[in-house]
């Protein structure tokens, strides 16, 4: 028996008609007037039926059927999911080790003992969403050669990571008409190396996206002596993520950006923005500007007032106040999408690009995590 099929009758159709809802918004260009409609829609559904959230909820002394505004929603520490199942629809949390459906895990870093868990009893929702977020951005996936270099999440069997890149791979091989070069590596830099240079003298008008961990991309890119050949390659994307897990120096994306291209010979550097706890993702084309993504809202709050947000405009008044990231996250309809996450960010929208944020480093207190550098 699957977990959804244990919702109640009233419980389990509100969901089926959220879930409608968030895949109509996905099919189209992010839309700021829907976006807000359908999460007002989702924070009534999950503060009624998110056992953890309904509690936060009466902590905080906070009344549910007040909220007319989605800034008014409260946003749950992104700590809970260490410490408890956050899952939407029942009372009774399965345990991660026994329970057949998808779990997720947060890598964490080298040595901590507890990491976050987010079960996913969804997961063509998420397969769904991750595919059309990453195809409204870049293009169709069958158009793609994926080089995967993420050696810290490969050693794992339960990284969301892995999973969507995988997804990926899938969709590309069920549609694939000539050979597959798509592939995963772990440390095997000169392999890597040779299927780049394989793509780049028999190019096939694909792009080819290189993910990597951002500690794996620095190590390849200083281990291997001459790759400027790479930028030669104009259909190349090289997008970076996660971080340094305690592997090398913390560094500002702007320095890494700045060693990867002097490296690699590219032009600019892309990146993922992600997390265990959050089943939509943003994306980077360059200077570590984020676009929102149909699913997917950051909100800035104070860093001494957790509950006082600035004001989304901020950057347009020449403003560059920084502060802890809020994310809204509507993939997260059996969880929580109301996440208050330990990263530190800033407005960057403009008349072109309402939205974006950049993510510049994470509180002192927080730990190293998968989805960012520290400042």
């Amino acid at each position: 028996m699957s977990f959804l099929s244990t919702l109640s009758g009233k419980t389990a159709d509100d969901r089926r008609f959220l879930r409608e809802q968030i895949l109509t918004l996905t099919a189209g260009l992010p839309n700021r007037e829907s976006f807000e409609s359908l999460a007002l829609s989702v924070f009534r559904y999950q503060a009624v039926n998110n056992a953890i959230y309904a509690n936060y909820l009466r902590y905080l002394s906070f009344r549910p059927e007040t909220v007319t505004d989605v800034r008014q929603i409260p946003f749950m520490p992104i700590g809970f999911f260490k410490n408890h199942i956050v899952l939407t629809g029942t009372s009774a949390a399965p345990d991660p080790e026994s329970s057949p459906l998808l779990t997720f895990a947060s890598s964490g870093t080298t040595g901590q003992l507890t990491t976050s868990r987010h079960v996913v009893p969804d997961p063509a929702l998420y397969d769904t969403i991750s595919t059309r977020i990453f195809e409204q951005t870049y293009g169709s996936l069958s158009n793609f050669h994926i080089l995967a270099l993420l050696p810290s999440y490969l050693e794992r069997n339960n990284s969301s990571l892995v999973y969507m890149v995988q997804q990926f791979m899938a969709r590309i091989e069920r549609v694939q008409t000539t050979d597959n070069l798509s592939g995963f590596f772990l440390h095997n830099h000169h392999e890597l190396t040779q299927r780049l240079k394989q793509l780049a003298q028999h190019p096939d008008q694909k792009q080819i996206l290189l993910i990597g961990v951002t500690f794996g991309l620095l190590d390849w890119a200083e281990s291997v002596a001459d790759l400027t050949f790479l930028g030669e390659l104009d259909k190349l994307i090289v997008m970076e993520t996660g971080g340094m897990k305690g592997r090398r120096k913390e560094l500002l994306r702007e320095e890494v950006h700045e060693i990867l291209i002097t490296r690699l010979g590219i032009r600019a550097v892309h990146s993922e923005y992600g997390m265990t706890e959050l089943l939509s993702q943003a994306y980077s084309k360059g200077e570590g500007i984020f676009q929102p993504s149909s699913t997917l809202r950051v909100f800035l709050r104070d860093i001494n007032d957790p509950f006082s947000l600035y004001p989304g405009n901020s950057a347009r008044a020449g403003e560059r106040r920084t502060g802890g990231i809020n994310v809204i996250d509507l993939a997260n309809l059996d969880s929580c999408a109301f996440i208050e996450t330990q990263d530190l960010g800033q407005y960057a929208d403009t008349e072109g690009q309402p939205g974006a944020f950049r993510v510049i480093g994470r509180f002192d207190n927080s730990d190293v995590r998968g989805c960012n550098l520290l400042v």
